[in-house]
């Protein structure tokens, strides 16, 4: 394989800077061959990668020729420098990252969570092998899998059945399926305030009217909820229980007791987002562990954990609900990818997601202290979450403009996430704030630029006193 990328890239190189020219006929396979030191059918499978990239052309009787009509260049999307003042450019800032300093993403970066024995097994997989059924695979995902997941929720405590677990195409995948299921246009729900901010999207778009509940470092705002019961019946309160995103909280067992009672008097279920788990201590409180499967939906993912490209999650719950859910997941996307539940799989059982695992939480520890004591050394006040995940919430000067900030912050090409965007009601003013991931919070650069911004906010207020 490592042949035919060589000579595919030396074509392209020549096809490119134009030694071969548009039209121009391309030596034959076996002269290509004898010129590579490699085999007939190697130097086929080059030709054919080079038309596959649109780079050249097969003319059946005759050979190869340089194609006439070659793909254009792709354009690299210029950053908008207010990709961090609203929903859909922060989202695409995650996916097209055009900021070379990242301290508002929402994922580790790659070299946290994927090494060259990750590589291996990706290169190796059995999946890959050639007795791999080819087919869509269950609709419910991978057996093996469901059962291992069956295994990993009861160290939570969480009691699950054989058909109370399916496979998903990580959490946003299952909050869009619960979505679908349980909402009509028009219905309410409760959501974190401030929270994750695409499920506020998914939520706009099945026109649901979204209530925000105020976040507490110890859970959902007990008196913000009971207030707002007086006033709305929710269908669905979504919530994350521990290493909350964006703002670091975790969910107190008082907290989740309350909550369950209200869900029961009120008569809604509960959505609970627990991406981070596998980082987390067992016998940390969740919600789905009180033993009312009837009233909440856990989900989880390993794109966090593993890889964001091997989109792999899951949901929890009573299996009636499950079973529709299955169904639904059936009729809008037929199946998810059993390759890539196959690889997951088999990095679990090579010990290869434990050792992720150790090493990702010595990562976060080391970052979220260094971030801490970097952010504290340019004047902003950090307190370290008693749960720590990905992020640390961390309040700016309250008489920054925090769009402007934003603004500024793209120019010094440096991706950051505002408070506003985190709020599910943005025409509430909020303190100005922005989640940091402790992978980028000590960067110089952004350190220096918080500095700067810093300095100028406090000789601003010098000058209006």
């Amino acid at each position: 394989m490592k042949l035919v990328d060589n000579i595919v890239a030396h074509l392209s190189g020549q096809v490119v800077s134009g030694i071969y020219r548009p039209g121009q006929k391309l030596p034959s396979v076996r002269g290509g061959a004898e010129q590579f030191g490699v085999s007939k059918n190697t130097m086929a499978e080059a030709y054919d990668r080079l038309v596959a990239r649109g780079l050249a052309v097969a003319r059946q009787g005759s050979g190869y020729y340089v194609s006439e009509n070659r793909p254009a260049p792709v354009p690299r999307v210029r950053p908008d420098v207010t990709a961090a003042t609203s929903i859909m450019s922060l989202l695409r800032e995650q996916l097209d990252q055009n900021y070379q300093t990242r301290p508002g993403d929402g994922r580790p970066p790659a070299s946290w969570t994927e090494d060259a024995d990750m590589r291996r097994i990706l290169r190796t997989s059995r999946s890959a092998a050639a007795e791999v059924d080819f087919g869509y695979g269950s609709s419910w995902g991978l057996g093996a899998l469901r059962e291992w997941l069956r295994m990993s929720l009861a160290e939570r405590s969480i009691t699950t059945e054989a058909d109370g677990v399916m496979l998903t195409s990580g959490v946003n995948h299952g909050l869009d399926l619960i979505i679908r299921h349980f909402l009509e246009p028009g219905d309410t729900v409760f959501a974190d305030s401030p929270g994750y901010y695409p499920l506020y999207a998914k939520l706009r778009l099945a026109k649901a009217n979204v209530v925000p509940i105020r976040r507490l470092e110890d859970g959902p705002d007990l008196e913000d909820l009971r207030q707002k019961l007086m006033g709305h019946r929710p269908k669905l309160f979504f919530t994350q229980s521990q290493a909350h995103n964006p703002t670091g909280g975790t969910l107190s067992p008082a907290h989740a007791f309350s909550l369950l009672q209200m869900a029961e008097v009120h008569d809604f279920r509960l959505v609970e987002d627990d991406i981070f788990a596998d980082l987390l201590a067992p016998t940390l409180p969740r919600l789905a562990a009180f033993g009312q499967q009837q009233r909440v939906l856990y989900v989880g993912s390993f794109s966090k954990t593993l890889s964001a490209s091997l989109r792999c999650g899951y949901i929890a719950g009573a299996p009636e609900t499950i079973r529709s859910l299955v169904d639904l997941k059936m009729i809008t996307m037929v199946a998810t990818s059993l390759h890539v539940e196959r690889v997951v799989l088999e990095m679990i059982e090579s010990g290869q997601y434990l050792k992720n695992l150790r090493r990702l939480r010595g990562w976060i520890e080391d970052g979220a202290k260094a971030t801490a004591q970097a952010l504290g050394q340019v004047g902003l006040n950090v307190s370290l979450p008693k749960v720590q995940g990905f992020y640390i919430w961390v309040p700016l000067p309250p008489d920054l403009n925090e769009a402007a900030f934003c603004i500024r912050a793209a120019k010094a090409n440096i991706f950051v996430a505002p408070a506003s965007v985190f709020y599910a009601d943005r025409e509430v003013p909020v303190r100005p704030a922005m989640r940091v991931n402790v992978a980028y919070g000590a960067d110089p650069r952004f350190c220096a630029f918080l500095r700067e911004e810093i300095a100028n906010s406090t000789r601003c207020v010098g000058n209006d006193g």
